[in-house]
């Protein structure tokens, strides 16, 4: 434990030294937000990856598989992962071929100015809910591994995140994402290896989980079938045209690159994110009864590996949600300033311009701060991340970006129709809220659309 005390400090001040090295050749928004659509195979691999490899992925997953077992319902890490492969085969060479800084920007492209607008505010809940699941599960670690309430372990957190995020912008977080991602796999990999050995070896392990209780994939253990479509449907459709990932895509130096980029991350995703989930599975014979479901992973860590590896896991799920939560931080940032501040100041100037950013960096990391005070855990955020609003969203990103389909009005109408109806099926206790709000998000365009061709 003491060693942990003195390498996580360590490592955090390797990255943060990095972020300031990096910052040194930051010369322009471009820069700052899209890394100046130069990254290569690796960077951008490991970028996309990285970013959507966070803290539910380790944490959140392998809380729930623990606490309620693996069924049809539990879709990750195939739904996230899928997402990033759908991503490849279908958006990524689209997107990158639009020139954009941000999501927005497509809107404004295809519907003016003030539709831009209205998806930059709507795009920026869900980055802000986003990064506060990584907050929050950046404190849950600090306070698994120190004497440090949880309170105060999200507080110093929070305060580090946004110092971290706000000086190297995207080209250091994609140059910081290869070391992450190579610390998350091998501290991953060697938790792997640690349970199985406890409990027995790999025909031991292989036994437990084949004849386990826990795993139900038949579909009346699902539940409701339209449940089970929901659990899929907000990571593989709610997050196909997240901002976070998007700003990866295009931040590569090709329309190639980007494209195979998001196919070989997706492809890591699931065979890095399926370790959490086994061992979950054996880590009920381990820890038959636990307080959080979510400090599962570092307690069996902090009680299986010795010192040293215990700091490399640490170090892993601390590179996790660094990858991530400087993502959605910038997101959200280049959606305030880049879409919103700068065009109506009516700021020419890249050093201003940079600034705005910068600051912009710190206003999000107080909200999701709070928003991690508040918060009931870590997945419950990042599923209200991924539903937010996303459903208007990717209704129309897709035809904006696949289709020349729809007007202004109908962009409009599609918006704030899928906004309104989900928080009513919300309010309402509705079950399904993504689901309804999807169809009636396809509903509004198509209606759109028949206005648009009868007002012609």
């Amino acid at each position: 434990m003491n060693l942990t005390l003195v390498a996580l400090p360590a490592f955090l001040a390797l990255q943060l030294g990095i972020g300031v090295w990096v910052s040194r050749r930051i010369a322009s928004e471009s820069d700052y937000l899209v890394a100046g659509r130069k990254l290569g195979y690796l960077l951008s691999t490991a970028s996309i990856f990285a970013t959507w490899f966070g803290a539910e992925t380790i944490i959140g997953s392998a809380g729930e598989v623990y606490g309620s077992g693996l069924s049809l319902a539990s879709a990750e890490p195939f739904g996230y992962g899928l997402c990033l492969v759908l991503m490849g085969l279908f958006l990524a060479r689209a997107f990158w071929n639009r020139g954009l800084t941000t999501v927005a920007d497509l809107y404004r492209q295809r519907f003016g100015v003030g539709v831009e607008r209205l998806a930059a505010v709507l795009l920026i809940p869900s980055s802000v809910l986003w990064a506060a699941a990584q907050v929050r599960a950046f404190g849950t670690v600090i306070a698994s591994t120190t004497p440090l309430s949880v309170e105060l372990a999200i507080s110093i957190a929070a305060a580090f995140i946004v110092a971290y995020t706000a000086f190297g912008g995207l080209l250091a977080d994609a140059v910081t994402d290869v070391l992450q991602g190579g610390v998350l796999a091998f501290g991953l990999v060697t938790m792997l290896v640690a349970v199985i050995l406890k409990v027995g070896g790999p025909g031991e392990a292989w036994t437990i989980i084949a004849t386990s209780e826990r795993i139900d994939l038949t579909p009346a253990a699902a539940g409701p079938w339209l449940e089970t479509l929901e659990a899929w449907a907000i990571p593989v459709f709610g997050s196909l045209t997240a901002a976070e990932v998007v700003s990866r895509v295009i931040a590569a130096r090709s329309p190639t690159v980007a494209r195979r980029a998001s196919l070989a991350a997706g492809a890591i995703y699931i065979t890095i994110g399926l370790i959490p989930v086994v061992v979950a599975l054996l880590g009920v014979h381990l820890v038959p009864a636990i307080g959080d479901p979510e400090q599962l992973l570092p307690t069996i860590a902090r009680d299986l590996l010795p010192p040293v590896l215990f700091a490399v896991f640490i170090g892993g799920l601390i590179s996790a949600i660094l990858s991530t939560v400087d993502s959605t931080l910038l997101v959200a940032s280049g959606l305030l300033s880049h879409n919103l501040i700068v065009p109506l100041a009516r700021i020419t100037d890249e050093t201003t311009k940079l600034r705005v950013a910068r600051y912009a960096v710190g206003f999000f990391g107080l909200v999701a701060y709070a928003l991690a005070l508040g918060a009931d855990g870590v997945f419950a955020l990042v599923e209200e991340a991924s539903a937010f609003g996303s459903a208007g969203i990717v209704v129309t990103v897709l035809f904006a970006l696949l289709t020349p389909w729809g007007s202004a009005r109908t962009a409009v109408l599609t918006l704030v129709g899928g906004i309104v109806v989900y928080v009513l099926a919300v309010l309402g206790g509705v079950a399904t809220p993504f689901l309804l709000s999807l169809a009636a998000s396809l509903l509004l365009w198509g209606l759109g659309c028949l206005i648009d061709v009868k007002a012609r």
